[in-house]
């Protein structure tokens, strides 16, 4: 049979990647096709608002739960409760609209606050956002997990185990690209919002016309505690800040900017407006609706009197809810589980775009390791998902997945990201107004935007206030330890980077004083590999060649040299001795002596190396050739060349065998065969 050439479709210049990476995450992307990544809105509205959407399937219960530790009589006050967190929400979402104008590079409140108020408070509320995303996976994933729970009762022993393996599956999707993930989490969220909204409207409509749904736990009391003027005050001012939680994710458009098609302002403005709409509405009607059906949440279940805690787990509010307004086994109440249940899981996702995003724009400044910077095969900052999704697994482990404990440690670190942002955009609009004179538009923007932020910055200070009193002893000290402990880390970071830039930084008293060239070729036997070093080393024409035994024992000595003179190798073989057999100290020591006698040279060390195809065979190669690589690359003056022998196994990965002789390939005597470009037959 005649040789018949083969062609390959794929890209010539991509890199192999291994099967199971492409399985899970596809096919690696040009650089090239990262605008075809970015997001309309009706796209980014799922990825980037899933967190404040989702949030009102858990807000509204902390807020009920606290206000019923002092009896079921104060659930009179959510009403207020709730308009106070409304208003909150509409003031935050209209700060934001001006920040995302001011700064659009995806910076958001780190660029804000590192620009206006300087270094340590960028650092700050760099860390803050970074502890908050990874709370946010694991709260969002824990209340999905509640609510698959109080569908399907059984699960609950295995609600850690259910909480990591979404979070693996949100690392995986998200890994895919931001357009896959995008595609993957849009039906699931407007699902949500759609299914909910019919939930509100249905239920409002029964009460309207007389037939209010009528919650499970409606029938059941507490036992209320004894409040005194001050406890009391601290009661609604604790449950004023669990419903804050509504508002987490709403800084995440301002960092996401980036992620937007263009016109990129308009359309991060745009859906940031819709998913603030969208969640006053949904926290508003949900809140409404509990209290018109009775709802019942206790943060210990068992101290609802009439309520069997040892039966099972407290439903959720949002299934209490729907089993009262559709009925609990009717179509509706699971397809409204559901929503809920993937609405929560892919709020997680939020974090998983903001983090990395953040991650980016950190390591450009040099406070985070560079490799942040840095995007995968699917042009996603892969590495931030990663770190994302282990931080996130860790404390859900450690914390049981249990909504309750990790519901304190939330929301802190948004609104000192909230605070320290508005008040750095008071500053960059009242810095805006010293330069703009006269009452041209720009300067009527800047006063509307220093208006809108200076009250911003008021209302968001104060609910850190709140929330850091009223959560402190809960846990949420664990938060305060955690962020310095990042920030300082993050600072450290930059001075490292900074002084190795100044170490490395070019100037003109710069000097090279080599003279000499040489090239050593370190050799054990006689074979091909070997040849190839050699060659590689001849080809590069250095003006002395030397090849090297390291000899640990005499046996191999006179072999190895007759097998030299056999094969006539064209450079000289030098034997050093090695009587405490070692390898890499006996070769520096015999450079530091070519050095003396001949000069600073230059020296190239030639290190023939296996490449395998199983994993298997790694650690059955190459362990001595990297131990005398790192050991020479701390010697000046010392350059270390790897010389692939590409091993049979190796056609596994990379589809070719080394089996051309050195030197074939620059006479022209190289067969196609062995590099895959023919298909040969013996027949």
């Amino acid at each position: 049979m005649s040789p018949a050439v083969t062609s390959d479709s794929r890209d010539p210049n991509a890199v192999p990647s291994p099967a199971v990476k492409r399985m899970l995450i596809g096919e690696p992307l040009d650089t090239e096709k990262l605008d075809g990544q970015l997001l309309p809105k009706k796209r980014a509205l799922p990825i980037f608002a899933s967190d404040a959407l989702s949030s009102v399937a858990y807000a509204p219960q902390e807020l009920l739960m606290i206000l019923l530790i002092g009896g079921t009589a104060f659930m009179a006050f959510a009403p207020p409760v709730a308009a106070a967190v409304v208003v909150l929400l509409v003031v935050v979402v209209l700060s934001y609209r001006q920040l995302i104008k001011a700064y659009p590079s995806g910076g958001g409140d780190y660029e804000v606050a590192r620009t206006n108020l300087g270094e340590k408070a960028g650092v700050v509320v760099g860390s803050a956002l970074l502890v908050d995303y990874v709370l946010t996976v694991a709260v969002s994933v824990s209340s999905g997990v509640d609510n698959i729970i109080s569908a399907l009762p059984f699960l609950n022993a295995w609600r850690v185990e259910l909480a990591v393996g979404f979070v693996i599956l949100l690392v995986i999707v998200n890994l895919r690209g931001v357009r896959e993930a995008s595609q993957a989490f849009a039906i699931p969220t407007y699902v949500f919002i759609g299914s909910v909204a019919l939930m509100i409207g249905t239920g409002l409509f029964r009460w309207a016309i007389g037939d209010a749904p009528v919650a499970s736990s409606a029938e059941f009391t507490v036992e209320p505690e004894a409040l005194s003027q001050v406890a009391f005050i601290l009661l609604l001012l604790r449950a004023f800040s669990s419903g804050c939680s509504a508002l987490t994710g709403v800084e995440a458009v301002s960092n996401g900017v980036p992620a937007f098609r263009t016109p990129k302002v308009k359309n991060a403005q745009t859906t940031l407006v819709l998913m603030g709409g969208i969640a006053i509405v949904l926290f508003a009607g949900l809140t409404s609706l509990a209290l018109i059906a009775g709802v019942h949440y206790a943060e210990n279940p068992c101290s609802l009197i009439g309520f069997d805690c040892a039966a099972g787990p407290q439903p959720s509010l949002m299934a209490q809810v729907a089993a009262a307004t559709f009925g609990g086994d009717s179509v509706f109440f699971f397809i409204i589980q559901a929503a809920t249940a993937c609405v929560l899981l892919l709020a997680a996702n939020t974090a998983f775009n903001g983090f990395p995003l953040l991650g980016s724009v950190l390591a450009r400044d040099s406070y985070a390791p560079k490799a942040l910077n840095s995007r995968g095969d699917r042009l996603v900052f892969s590495n931030g998902m990663l770190i994302l999704g282990g931080a996130a697994i860790a404390i859900l482990v450690v914390f049981q997945a249990n909504l309750t404990t990790l519901i304190q440690l939330y929301i802190i670190g948004v609104f000192v990201s909230f605070s320290l942002g508005q008040i750095g955009m008071v500053r960059h609009w009242r810095r805006e107004l010293r330069l703009l004179k006269g009452n041209s538009a720009a300067r009527r923007a800047a006063l509307s935007g220093l208006a809108i932020n200076t009250v911003g910055a008021a209302f968001t200070v104060a609910v850190l206030v709140i929330v850091t009193i009223t959560k402190f002893t809960h846990g949420a000290w664990l938060v305060f330890l955690a962020m310095p402990v990042l920030a300082f880390l993050m600072i450290g970071v930059n001075r490292y980077y900074r002084d190795v830039e100044h170490e490395i930084e070019m100037d003109d008293t710069v000097r090279f004083g080599a003279s000499g060239d040489l090239a050593i070729i370190l050799v054990g036997k006689l074979q091909k590999p070997v040849a190839k070093a050699i060659d590689y080393a001849l080809a590069a024409k250095h003006e002395k060649t030397l090849a090297v035994h390291v000899a640990v024992t005499t046996d191999d000595i006179a072999e190895l040299k007759a097998d030299w003179e056999y094969h006539r190798m064209p450079v000289p073989l030098v034997v050093v001795d090695s009587p405490y057999r070692h390898y890499g100290s006996p070769l520096i020591g015999f450079i530091e002596k070519y050095r003396e006698k001949h000069g600073p040279s230059v020296v190239t060390v030639y290190l023939p190396q296996y490449i395998v195809g199983h994993w298997w065979e790694t650690p059955l190669h190459n362990r001595r050739a990297r131990r005398i690589a790192q050991q020479l690359m701390m010697v000046h003056g010392v350059t270390v060349t790897l010389v692939p022998w590409l091993l049979d196994s190796s056609e596994i990965v990379y589809g070719r065998r080394s089996r051309p002789l050195p030197g074939d390939d620059r006479g022209g005597r190289v067969d196609q065969r062995h590099y895959g470009l023919v298909e040969h037959s013996d027949n």
